[in-house]
């Protein structure tokens, strides 16, 4: 075996073209399997890193009110104070389209929605200074309201200085009675992630001139329970409506699990495709060692004659094949993880070769190497020494 593999990188070796032409394949099909699935990893990784950040705990609600058939939000605080087992929190969400000013300026792109208290804890959020919106302040309907660092900024200079100021929402004057951190640094900018107002969801429905409320958001104490959660609210709203098509109940974690699956499906998909492309490098290796057997005939013949058997033969060649096939894959990977990393920083995404991606190529690679180097090291091995002696 030790012989077989020195005459092999004897062999190798003393035709460095010939067997770097022989690897290009491989390097190339283990280099675009490696950048394919990685990027992709990456890339959708960064989509569900964006998705996760809106709450895997989370249940969205939309309602379709009808004037015989409506569903109010005292109805839906109850059906939430019945299951407090399964829920940790409820916000009726309340979207107004509008501008916020302060003195002369003013702010067109402004998220500003009606919250409850319990949204700051929903979203995950932290305070930077002041209070959040109150259940007094939602039972009284106050003219207050939380804003983001944002907004705080670019009104007034700072979070401590937007501290009991008004602002016009609408027309109406909103005392600021709390400043939310910044959530984003990268972000601050017009409809960031840091550009919005909140005010409490019974005030928003009075500037909205609405009677109902549409929207709500539910958090489930538990992900493993939300399918039983979601369930338990369209089994409610169907009793309320009695049509289906009136309602819509969206589990985040639902909608987590299917992208997650797509992903994968996506990944694999790819790294086939990229696959076969190391199926013609074994092809390109299967056809330079039957030339290299052919070019080698009379070298065969004399070993053969000097009392090297079948088995001698074929190992020297299937262990050529696996060699170069090996370095080929070696090579592709370092080039696939260059590549991965350069890419990833170009397109502004967290991309690192993922270990699975590696394994399977270069796997693939020696495999390959084993299977395609299998029919020219038979050929080698059958050659009648006589023959092989007689060719020039």
């Amino acid at each position: 075996m030790l012989q077989s593999f020195k005459l092999a990188i004897k062999s190798i070796w003393g035709n460095k073209m010939r067997s770097f032409l022989t690897m290009l394949g491989i390097i190339i099909g283990v280099a675009a399997v490696i950048i394919l699935v990685s990027l992709v990893n990456g890339y959708m990784g960064s989509i569900v890193e964006s998705f996760a950040s809106m709450g895997v705990n989370q249940i969205n609600v939309n309602v379709t009110n009808l004037t015989s058939r409506t569903v109010s939000v005292d109805e839906m605080y109850q059906f939430y104070d019945e299951h407090t087992d399964l829920f940790d929190g409820i916000n009726p969400n309340v979207t107004i389209s509008t501008t916020i000013k302060k003195g002369n300026d003013s702010m067109t792109s402004t998220s500003v929605a009606g919250r409850s208290e319990q949204y700051l804890d929903i979203k995950d959020y932290d305070l930077q200074l002041g209070r959040n919106i109150t259940y007094s302040d939602i039972v009284s309907r106050q003219k207050v309201c939380v804003i983001g660092a944002y907004v705080a900024q670019e009104l007034f200079g700072s979070a401590d200085k937007a501290i009991d100021e008004t602002l016009k929402i609408g027309g109406y004057a909103y005392k600021v009675v709390g400043v939310v951190e910044v959530q984003d640094e990268d972000d601050m900018e017009d409809g960031g992630t840091d550009d919005f107002v909140w005010l409490p969801y019974t005030t928003a429905t009075s500037l909205a001139k609405s009677a109902n409320i549409n929207s709500y958001t539910f958090t489930v104490s538990d992900t493993d329970n939300a399918e039983e959660a979601k369930t338990l609210l369209e089994s409610f709203l169907y009793d309320i409506f009695k049509d289906d098509d009136l309602y819509r109940v969206t589990a985040m974690s639902e909608m987590l699990d299917s992208l997650n699956e797509q992903i994968a499906m996506m990944s694999g998909m790819l790294g086939g495709i990229a696959g076969i492309s190391l199926l013609v490098a074994g092809v390109g290796v299967m056809n330079i060692m039957l030339v290299s057997v052919t070019e080698r005939t009379r070298e065969i013949g004399i070993r053969k004659s000097l009392g090297a058997d079948k088995g001698t033969i074929m190992q020297q060649f299937v262990i050529e094949a696996a060699v170069t096939s090996s370095l080929g894959g070696v090579i592709g990977i370092l080039i696939g993880c260059i590549a991965t990393t350069v890419g990833g920083a170009a397109i502004g995404i967290s991309a690192t070769p993922t270990l699975s991606a590696i394994v399977i190529s270069f796997s693939v690679s020696v495999g390959i190497g084993l299977l395609f180097g299998y029919m020219p090291a038979s050929r080698a091995a059958n050659l009648n020494p006589i023959d092989a002696l007689r060719s020039e």
